[in-house]
């Protein structure tokens, strides 16, 4: 999918494990029914923490949900599940204490994402509505509520934890104790760099994309279309095509540049913008609203295809540099620097980066399925300081490049050890130190909460069994 947003390099995952993941903990973090309720039963309330109550019909969504993915609970799933929001309650309420918040943007960009998987994996909003019972206004609610709620639960644990000072001699304590069956198995990782050249456009094929945009624009300045109908119909943004091209409230620096420099000068909504070229393709806009430093519009996004002639002529370029590289004419690293048209590597010998999601941290060693999928075939036949055929492959903004990449460095799957991973065991034993402080500040907020439970689970097996509670008066 491809809209003007900035975007970073990221993971190409399984959609259906994503939005599955999503919504289970959708399902278990909303203190609302999502799931209708199951005929002639009478909701009650399970819980109460602090001031916040926890309904039956909370409980049985989370619970259906899992039972159609096959988890098996340990216990009374009312009281497991009951627990989970019990314990997310604290969170949130702490959050509340210490005036902690999230951005707006923040939770929409979230928001955003999690839509796109939505209907991607439904097909079409109308099947996504039917699937959910739940009208489009009403899922966007769903997930803002559970994005709002889980980046509070996070800075709240994040505050909790705070800075921790690891030093090398308490990772290799840590690393001693730990039980030779768990010691953790690290797979196959790579390093890998990279030279892109991005085929040339022909002008007869540019011209043509434009002047299709001309005559959208033109048929909904003169009254003969909608622009969501047309971007329902024509728009290579998949994402924003099936809402009729409409995006979200966005900041300006959430845009690309040349996108957001027309978006923010429209002022009429029932004009079209001029056609506007950006990394993506090429655009016309309508205004939807202004809200202060945000905007909304809804977009129409047409790409130039390139010729099988010009993936050939660039092909045989790659082939010669590959060449030169081979014979010492020059190096790799050399050739990433001056004639790569890989912005996001040329500055660093053409080494690849990815974000880890779980710290924010950058690595340059993946493991295979962490990469494109087109770089992981190549590679994985590769002998280290090999350089690859050219191959043809997708960006993630959606673009074909031609490619040829060098493989810097293999370390094969193994035990953990000191020598070879010792930042990730450093970031084992932190994540254990701070999930050590997380459950202490737990037991310590179930001494001082109010809590009412229903009497039928009080004797019920908890994962936090210190729960305070208080009769009904």
């Amino acid at each position: 999918m491809q809209t003007p947003l900035k975007i970073n390099k990221r993971h190409k995952m399984n959609v259906n494990k994503i939005l599955s993941k999503i919504l289970l903990l959708t399902l278990c973090s909303f203190n609302i029914a999502i799931l209708p309720a199951q005929d002639n039963v009478i909701d009650r309330v399970e819980w109460v923490v602090g001031d916040k109550a926890i309904l039956r019909s909370d409980i049985e969504s989370a619970i259906d949900f899992w039972v159609e993915q096959d988890r098996r609970f340990e216990g009374d799933p009312y009281c497991v599940v009951g627990e989970d929001l019990a314990v997310q309650q604290l969170f949130i309420h702490q959050a509340g204490i210490d005036s902690i918040e999230v951005g707006e943007m923040d939770v929409m960009r979230q928001v955003d994402a999690q839509m796109e998987r939505s209907l991607a994996r439904a097909g079409s909003k109308e099947k996504l509505e039917e699937y959910l019972e739940m009208s489009t206004t009403s899922i966007r609610e769903m997930y803002y509520e559970f994005f709002k709620n889980r980046m509070l639960t996070e800075k709240v644990r994040g505050k909790i934890i705070g800075n921790q000072n690891i030093s090398p001699a308490q990772v290799r304590k840590f690393y001693k104790n730990l039980p030779e069956d768990s010691i953790p198995y690290m797979p196959m990782q790579v390093e890998v760099q990279i030279i892109t050249q991005k085929p040339e456009t022909e002008i007869e094929e540019i011209e043509r994309i434009k002047s299709e945009l001309r005559e959208y624009a033109e048929r909904v300045n003169n009254g003969e279309a909608s622009f969501s109908t047309l971007a329902l119909l024509y728009s290579e943004d998949k994402g924003s095509a099936r809402m009729g091209g409409e995006l979200s409230f966005l900041g300006r620096g959430q845009l690309a540049p040349e996108f957001a420099a027309v978006a923010f000068n429209l002022t009429d909504p029932n004009k079209v913008s001029k056609i506007v070229e950006t990394e993506f393709g090429y655009h016309i806009i309508q205004l939807i609203e202004k809200r202060g430093d945000r905007i909304k519009v809804r977009h129409i996004l047409r790409k130039p295809q390139v010729s099988e002639k010009s993936i050939t002529r660039m092909m045989a370029r790659l082939d010669s540099i590959k060449e030169d590289i081979d014979s010492a004419r020059f190096t790799f690293e050399e050739g990433a620097a001056v004639i790569s048209h890989d912005k996001d590597t040329r500055n660093n010998n053409g080494v690849m980066f990815f974000n880890r999601e779980e710290d924010g941290t950058t690595s340059s060693k993946f493991r295979l399925q962490d990469l494109p999928v087109e770089i992981a075939s190549v590679v994985e036949g590769m002998k280290v300081g090999e350089v690859s055929k050219p191959f043809v492959m997708e960006r993630d903004n959606g673009t074909t490049v031609c490619a040829i990449v060098k493989l810097k460095s293999r370390t094969e799957s193994h035990k953990a050890n000191m020598r070879d991973d010792y930042e990730y065991l450093k970031e084992l034993y932190a994540g254990k130190m701070g999930e050590e402080k997380v459950m202490r500040w737990i037991k310590e907020k179930q001494k001082t909460t109010f809590v009412r439970i229903n009497r039928e689970y009080r004797n019920s097996k908890f994962v936090y069994p210190d729960w305070n509670f208080y009769d009904a008066e």
